[in-house]
């Protein structure tokens, strides 16, 4: 009894022996295969604690782009504030320029002397305004004095925050070329309004008209405005929204030039309509759509050579920038039209719609300024432009 119980423990002491030599072999294996294995989980933990987050990225777009649409809505209320300006005859209440001086108004009656007797050396009050009394010149002051300052207002939004995001690494290759250039661009359009203003203070001793600023440099001054504000809109939106994916189809190409041509009519139209503002060529007839009882005037060619009619003649003037208007509610209407028969994104048919009725709405203005229609031009951009990064 006592040795087949011995053998069987000796043979289970074997048994156990080997599988324990067994395993002793593998075991260097498998402790270099989980010391490796804590070592990458280590470290990929400190990489993620010490490694700082992506930028730029989505969240920092989102923050340059409610950035660019606020600069936008500056420009928009820059462009009111000009045509409140325009209305009131108060742009060429200031005859000088400087960036930093002028900030600071009148203050004493002598300053405002002072100020009035440099006003009264200039054509405007002398056969404008001769009779005009100091409290009436401080009213038209106070108008161009708060557009200039809206001005300078603007250029410290796009300035400023973009010396921020810059340092802060928000911006990309692209974007800090786009940046620049907004900035740059700012900057020109406020020497491109002094340079307006200064063609109103120029003496014409061979003209007894009244003192107006060149319809020309008026126009570049609005358009290059609203270029500003579109290039700022497009950058905003690029930035915050994502562009639905269609797919690339005959009609949705024919869509997008429709669209893009729609965009260029209402651009030649916001311009014809800052020639009417130079001119005052909207007060030559006051009837629509004939002028007088005419549908075509008499005087339309009546400047030679031909094409100086365009851009000199009030009443040319006129008539283009009401043919040109009409155009761009018919193709507005034609856009309108044609996007009903397309599956579009929801955002695209909200923002033809609204187009559409901003445009039929300003028809119903019948004694609108020229500057309230570049108003709602602008208006009518933004929408578009919402329905191109929509598509």
């Amino acid at each position: 009894m006592l040795l087949p119980s011995l053998r069987t423990l000796v043979s289970c002491g074997c048994r156990n022996a080997g599988r324990g030599f067994q395993q002793s072999n593998r075991t260097p294996h498998l402790r270099q295969w989980l010391a490796k294995r804590s070592q990458h989980s280590i470290t990929a933990e400190a990489g993620a604690n010490t490694a700082p987050a992506t930028v730029p990225n989505a969240a920092t777009n989102r923050i340059l782009g409610r950035w660019l649409l606020g600069c936008s809505g500056l420009v928009v209320g820059a462009v009111v504030l000009g045509g409140v300006t325009r209305l009131t005859e108060s742009g060429l209440s200031m005859v000088d320029w400087h960036l930093v001086r002028e900030m600071k108004p009148p203050q004493t009656r002598a300053e405002w002397e002072a100020e009035f007797a440099k006003y009264r050396q200039f054509p405007e009050f002398k056969i404008m305004n001769h009779d005009m009394t100091l409290p009436e010149f401080k009213f038209i002051f106070y108008m161009e004095w708060g557009h200039r300052m809206w001005g300078r207002l603007v250029g410290l939004a796009y300035v400023l925050p973009t010396i921020y995001f810059w340092k802060k690494g928000y911006f990309n290759r692209s974007m800090k070329g786009r940046a620049l250039g907004l900035c740059g661009f700012v900057f020109f359009q406020g020497l491109l309004g002094w340079y307006m203003v200064k063609s109103g203070l120029e003496e014409k001793p061979e003209s007894y008209d009244v003192p107006r600023v060149s319809q020309y440099r008026l126009s570049a001054h609005l358009g290059s405005a609203l270029l500003l504000y579109c290039a700022s809109l497009w950058t905003g939106l690029t930035l915050m929204v994502e562009p639905h994916k269609l797919a690339n189809t005959k009609r949705l190409n024919q869509l997008r030039r429709f669209a893009k041509g729609t965009v260029g009519l209402v651009f030649l139209t916001a311009l014809s309509g800052a020639f009417v503002a130079g001119l005052d060529a909207g007060l030559v007839y006051n009837s629509f759509p004939l002028m007088g009882d005419r549908w075509i005037p008499d005087d339309l060619l009546a400047f030679s050579p031909t094409l100086k009619n365009f851009f000199e003649n009030p009443t040319t003037v006129q008539f283009d920038h009401r043919v040109l208007a009409i155009s761009s509610l018919t193709a507005i209407t034609g856009l309108y039209m044609f996007s009903r028969r397309m599956m579009l994104p929801r955002r695209a048919k909200i923002a033809i719609s609204c187009l559409t009725a901003m445009a039929y709405a300003q028809v119903h203005t019948i004694r609108h300024t020229p500057m309230l229609s570049f108003t709602l031009m602008l208006l009518r951009v933004l929408l578009k432009i919402s329905m191109y990064n929509g598509c």
